[in-house]
């Protein structure tokens, strides 16, 4: 059966849409928006992003951002022509598995964004083929990636050929704000590439050469007015690197710099900086007074880094609100901490990143139950804390002795910590029940709690029961060996409505009584949307048992069994 013919209206889109991928013609675009509204409404919905993004561009906007539309009479805001849908709508049709990721208005700058990305991330491709030579801007864009955005065969629409990179970089770079870049792009061509970006964010993965850290050198110091957040990855860096990047990143005639932001992970500290702090690292944390985040998570640092780094954070004149120094060995720093509190070092610093501080995350830094009691003492000087991490420590039940003290005496003064994680920190049932009796009574805004991967057994449902009934709404307690006994017991606890939005039981081996547990809990937890109860053994005929709680409950989002 023959297909039939495309309508006029079609014929006639498909033909503005082509003059649209065109150079601009003066002459037509006026034509165009002088269409009636429906018929702009569909040409729209049927514009590849290029041709779409000339149609946007050349809007006639007033000063009030109002167009004319002729054939209503009537002045139409920028919205109203349903544009940022269209963007979202391509967005979808190419990455459909980010957009529920995605929480923006601009869909137009995303778009362009993340296409700018892929091309970066293909040309990265080719330039690691130790053959390559060539300049990076001249790398192939593949037509996989050009038929997304209108451009089919190779059909040259332009004077500039719009299948290489540096096309792509110069097109669309006005709509970049975050990159990610390898460090076979961090070259000084690749500053000139991207001089149209507005950067605010930068990630940047595996520089460990001098020529590398020139480049971003470069590139750092051409946006460093606009930068606010700067990441490193699975880099090396010397002490003449450090002190060079952020030194590039001090705008002139102020000396200061804009981060917010700075993160390095994963990243070999190369001697002397493995121990003892960079003075380029130094003179970037004492000369911004905008920065709020700061992660140093697996370099390894020992507790000298951790020392001296404190030290400069006394006297900081801004304020670190997130404080990541995950995965290092820093044991035995918390001492010099408690050391530095109460003696000299407070007196000339003013403290003021302590006091502003609200997430402390300490995971993994094989802390010991000394430290924590340390760490205890810290926490009074901390009085913003909201979320603490200590998981991963071999801290024992002596360690939460120490910290406990910290939550009596708080309780009067009502301390604004509302996330602990305790995960595998060698804990038994003797100790979290001790911190589950004093967290019951805990006058604090206490919302999510982590016990997972402690070995506490049956022993504990008792407490737990009780902690329950808290104004606790995130619970995680997988992996501590509740069994079968254990849900049975902990479900006949529960007799009233409790407040939980969010609970992990995975990992306990309760059979069928896990799915009794669940039912009990659906119909106690009115808030409940996300529930984890994987690797629970739980056999077939549970799914009745669960599928009838479902039906019953007020609320759910997400069940993983």
């Amino acid at each position: 059966m023959a297909e039939a013919p495309p309508s006029l209206l079609s014929v006639c889109i498909d033909a503005l849409t082509q003059q649209l991928l065109r150079p601009c013609d003066d002459d037509l675009l006026p034509c165009i928006y002088d269409l009636p509204s429906h018929l702009l409404d569909t040409l729209i919905t049927r514009l590849p992003p290029l041709a779409l993004r000339t149609f946007h561009h050349h809007l006639p906007f007033d000063e009030e951002g109002f167009s004319h539309d002729d054939s209503t009479k009537k002045r139409k805001r920028a919205r109203d022509w349903n544009l940022n849908s269209a963007w979202q709508r391509l967005f979808q049709l190419r990455w459909p598995d980010r957009v529920k990721q995605i929480h923006r208005t601009d869909w137009e700058q995303l778009y362009w964004e993340t296409h700018l990305q892929d091309c970066l991330d293909e040309a990265v491709e080719v330039a690691l083929i130790p053959s390559f030579t060539g300049y990076i801007g001249d790398i192939q864009i593949s037509d996989s990636i050009l038929k997304y955005i209108g451009f089919v065969g190779n059909t040259n629409h332009s004077t500039c050929d719009h299948s290489k990179l540096s096309y792509h970089c110069l097109q669309f770079g006005s709509h970049v704000s975050c990159l990610g870049l390898q460090n076979v792009l961090c070259t000084a061509e690749t500053s000139v590439l991207l001089r149209e970006c507005k950067l605010q964010s930068l990630v940047l993965r595996c520089i460990r050469s001098k020529e590398q850290i020139d480049g971003l050198c470069k590139l750092l110091a051409q946006h460093c007015r606009t930068l606010t957040s700067l990441e490193f990855v699975h880099c090396a860096l010397s002490t003449d690197f450090i002190n060079a990047i952020f030194g590039s990143l001090v705008i002139e005639r102020v000396q200061k710099h804009g981060i917010q932001h700075l993160s390095i992970i994963a990243t070999s500290f190369l001697e002397p900086c493995t121990v003892s702090l960079p003075s380029g690292l130094v003179s970037f944390l004492s000369s911004g007074r905008s920065l709020c985040s700061l992660k140093l998570s697996e370099n390894h640092h020992g507790w000298t880094f951790a020392k001296d780094l404190f030290v400069t954070l006394l006297n900081l004149s801004s304020g670190i609100s997130v404080l990541d120094l995950s995965r290092n060995r820093i044991s035995g720093w918390l001492f010099y901490y408690r050391r530095s509190l109460s003696g000299s070092h407070l007196s000339f610093g003013n403290g003021k990143s302590l006091k502003l501080l609200r997430v402390l995350n300490l995971r993994e830094n094989n802390l010991g139950k000394d430290d924590v009691q340390h760490l205890r003492y810290a926490l009074e000087h901390v009085p913003n804390l909201e979320e603490l991490d200590i998981s991963d420590n071999s801290i024992e039940d002596e360690g939460i002795r120490n910290l406990i003290p910290y939550f009596v005496g708080a309780s009067e003064t009502c301390p604004r910590i509302t996330c602990l994680k305790l995960e595998n920190c060698d804990l038994s049932c003797v100790g979290v029940n001790l911190l589950l009796h004093y967290l019951s009574t805990f006058k604090g805004p206490l919302k999510s709690l982590s016990i997972a991967e402690n070995y506490l057994g049956r022993q504990v449902v008792e407490a737990l029961g009780n902690f329950f009934h808290t104004p606790i709404e995130v619970l995680d307690i997988a992996g501590i060996g509740l069994g079968s006994d254990g849900f049975q017991e902990l479900q006949s606890l529960i007799k009233e409505e409790i407040k939980l939005v969010k609970i992990n039981i995975s990992k306990n081996r309760g059979g069928t009584e896990t799915a009794k547990f669940l039912s009990k809990l659906l119909s106690q937890a009115p808030q409940l949307v996300d529930v984890n109860a994987a690797c629970n053994l739980m056999p077939i005929e549970s799914l009745a048992i669960i599928c009838c709680a479902l039906k019953f409950a007020k609320v759910w989002q997400m069940l993983v069994i």
